[in-house]
């Protein structure tokens, strides 16, 4: 009898470990019986969630623990690499990747000597073998840019958090980027509540040349572009024209070529999702993952439809260079094809590890697998498929026709265009508005003035932050990696610093005080040229350039001087965001008052701690028939907020429509957000007594037993 693990004999085998069991089976498949193919399930070893553990006397020593709940697969995986020949370590191949493997490396070590790391940038066969042809060691440069990173942000979280927990209220959080990206969403909702709107106008007409209408806009009076601020100062414009001759004075033509954009990196790839077709950051980088571990296609099993996902490279390798070239020469003429292929500049800074994002299989068309993917899926793939082969396609070549005509000392341009060859966009099928297409006209020529029209506009404060523009705020101010853009923004949500608006993000009340307080006694801390210098910290640790324990070094300590200091000056302000309010507490009849929870605002008895009664904060009143009941949100497992009557079970009502702030005007009951056919979203009234919510009663009141069992919860 003996202690410790059983050695059993190994077999001539290799054990490869990747992070996600999805990819583990696609890989499964390129690889023979030599192979075992086993998950890490993500990362494995990891800092303590309940405590600092960075010894920053002790040179920024981390303490890594196993991840709660990881114990099990970490024993599986030492019982594998005991009985195997050698172990692969083939995790993603970025920083978080590499440390993972790190990690692996260092527990797995005494269960076997033999061990490597793989890297591949898609699941190909091609791919998958070549990796396992050229295994290499632990980059460990990658590996301490990841660990500053780590260790960076743990000391940012956890002195700072703390402050907010004892002066604010328990379950906030700061973060080095995440506070960067409220500032950032608070400072455009100030631009915004200061901006005062400034009148100014605009002067069309509608012109004829032989009964060929077209549109020309003013231009400039006596040779000078003005503005219009009032009605008064357009009308003296059209004294002066009244009556005149509209003579063609200038004609310029010019061919316009717009070149392809680059394939996609991260950021674009989330930009794009957003505008064209709605997504969260979250939403586009959960559905790309699964592009890139592996789709069942029919016929093929699964497969590997894209590249890495996280990259902010523009690089395309050799062979899928070739592959596109030779797919645009087989679908479309040869004026579609360039001579050479079309390379694209990586921005400054970017890391050129990986390739851009593109399929793996070009012949693979979007429609071709169409069946074997979800709506979500098909929408993300045809961006990227369409995208890549556009990047490498023609540039557009247009003419543009811009014409001056004059009526006295006033001038009007008409332009106009016209697309002289299609190149890249015959596969993107970009929705653009194009322009008109002018009358042939020559210098001299006069045109009859059909009609005049003026429009009255004012001046617009800066659109909120989305998804696309925040994104594409960071990348270009440098804060962050395409790895935590999406992270970022969720996390602003969770902690319900901002809420959405469509697609806009509204700071909240609390996101506002946090980012009041962050940036009063943290402001370089917040500050984009901070946060983006501190990024380009850890690329010089990721290439070797620098020492990850020196730069932790130089942060530490002045870092640690501000948050004493704030400590002393950052006033006491619990409760501050509490409300009381018209409701009494049923329990023991004292007020009810409104606090900031968790989830957002609840209702609280003003008795606490002696009578813990809460309930949810009442959101309008019940549109129901002769219901006097209230509207509350609910939380249905799996399928997000729905929003119920506090009447139930005698009323049914229920809705995933949002509540709005605004009651109807009519009826005072509760209005909902809705989506309307050809309206666009509305506040619409669902109370069928009333003249405003006629229309919509039938929309959400469910009285059929599906709706009534899938939606029903207790109230409080």
């Amino acid at each position: 009898m003996f202690s410790g693990v059983e050695r059993m004999p190994k077999e001539k085998k290799t054990l490869v470990i990747v992070e996600s069991p999805s990819k583990a089976k696609t890989i499964n498949k390129y690889l023979g019986d030599k192979y075992i193919i086993s998950s890490s399930m993500g990362h494995i070893i990891d800092l303590p969630k309940s405590r600092l553990a960075v010894d920053v006397e002790n040179n920024f020593t981390p303490e890594y623990i196993t991840i709660r709940g990881k114990a099990k697969i970490l024993n599986e995986l030492k019982r594998k690499a005991s009985r195997v020949s050698q172990v692969l370590l083939a995790t993603d191949p970025d920083r978080e990747g590499e440390a993972i493997s790190w990690h692996l490396s260092n527990v797995l070590s005494n269960n076997n000597e033999n061990i490597k790391r793989i890297e591949f940038n898609e699941i190909t066969g091609h791919a998958i073998q070549e990796a396992v042809k050229h295994p290499r060691e632990i980059n460990e440069s990658l590996v301490n840019a990841q660990q500053a990173r780590r260790i960076l942000d743990r000391i940012v979280g956890y002195y700072i958090s703390p402050i907010l927990w004892k002066k604010v209220k328990k379950g906030l959080s700061a973060g080095r980027v995440q506070s960067v990206a409220l500032k950032t969403i608070c400072d455009r909702e100030n631009e915004i509540d200061k901006f005062v709107p400034e009148e100014y106008w605009l002067i069309d007409a509608i012109l004829d040349l032989k009964g060929k209408e077209f549109n020309a806009s003013f231009y400039s009076y006596n040779e000078e572009k003005i503005k219009f601020k009032n009605k008064a100062e357009v009308n003296k414009i059209l004294d002066e024209i009244s009556g005149k001759k509209i003579i063609v004075t200038n004609i310029q033509e010019k061919e316009r070529k717009r070149n392809p954009y680059p394939p996609y990196i991260t950021s674009k790839l989330q930009q794009d999702a957003s505008n064209r077709i709605g997504f969260k950051s979250s939403k586009t980088m959960m559905i790309a993952q699964q592009l890139y571990e592996g789709i069942d296609i029919e016929g093929e099993g699964l497969v590997g439809l894209i590249t890495y996902m996280r990259t902010d490279s523009t690089r395309i390798s050799d062979l899928a260079l070739e592959s596109v070239r030779n797919y645009i020469s087989t679908n479309f003429n040869k004026d579609f094809l360039p001579e050479k292929a079309n390379y694209y500049k990586n921005r400054k800074g970017a890391q050129d590890a990986h390739e851009a994002i593109r399929p793996t299989n070009v012949f693979q068309t979007p429609d071709s697998i169409k069946k074997n993917l979800t709506k979500d899926q098909f929408k993300i793939y045809n961006l990227i498929w369409k995208k890549f082969v556009a990047s490498q396609m023609t540039h557009e070549l247009s003419l543009i026709v811009s014409i001056t005509l004059r009526a006295d000392n006033v001038d009007f341009k008409a332009t106009g265009s016209k697309v002289l060859s299609k190149g890249f966009t015959a596969i993107e099928k970009e929705n653009k508005t194009e322009r008109q297409v002018l009358p042939q006209l020559k210098i001299d020529d006069e045109v009859e003035l059909k009609e005049i029209i003026t429009d009255q506009h004012f001046t617009t404060p800066p659109p909120r932050y989305n998804d696309a523009s925040l994104v594409k705020f960071l990348e270009e101010s440098t804060i962050g990696r395409p790895s935590t853009y999406s992270p970022t923004i969720n996390t602003l949500e969770k902690r319900y610093y901002v809420n959405r608006s469509g697609k806009q993000f509204i700071p909240t009340i609390l996101g506002k005080l946090v980012n009041e307080i962050l940036d009063a006694h943290f402001h370089s801390l917040v500050s984009v040229g901070f946060t983006a210098n501190m990024e380009d910290k850890l690329d010089l640790i990721e290439e070797s350039k620098s020492d990850w324990k020196m730069m932790l070094k130089e942060f530490y300590y002045p870092f640690k001087t501000i948050v004493d200091e704030a400590q002393c000056k950052i006033e006491e302000m619990k409760g501050i965001l509490d409300e009381e309010t018209e409701f009494t507490c049923y329990k023991c009849g004292k007020m009810m008052l409104k606090k900031l929870g968790k989830y957002g605002f609840f209702l609280a008895c003003s008795g606490f701690p002696e009578c813990r009664n809460s309930k949810p904060l009442p959101l309008g009143k019940c549109p129901a028939k002769d219901c006097v009941g209230n509207i509350v949100k609910k939380s249905s497992k799996g399928r997000g907020p729905f929003y119920a009557c506090t009447n139930y079970p005698d009323c049914t009502f229920v809705t995933r429509d949002t509540p709005v702030e605004e009651s109807c005007p009519i009826c005072g009951k509760a209005q909902f957000k809705k989506r309307v056919k050809g309206k666009g979203e509305m506040n619409i009234c669902l109370n069928e007594l009333c003249e405003r919510g006629k229309e919509f009663t039938t929309a959400k009141i469910n009285t059929n037993e599906k709706s009534n069992k899938v939606e029903t919860v207790k109230n409080d």
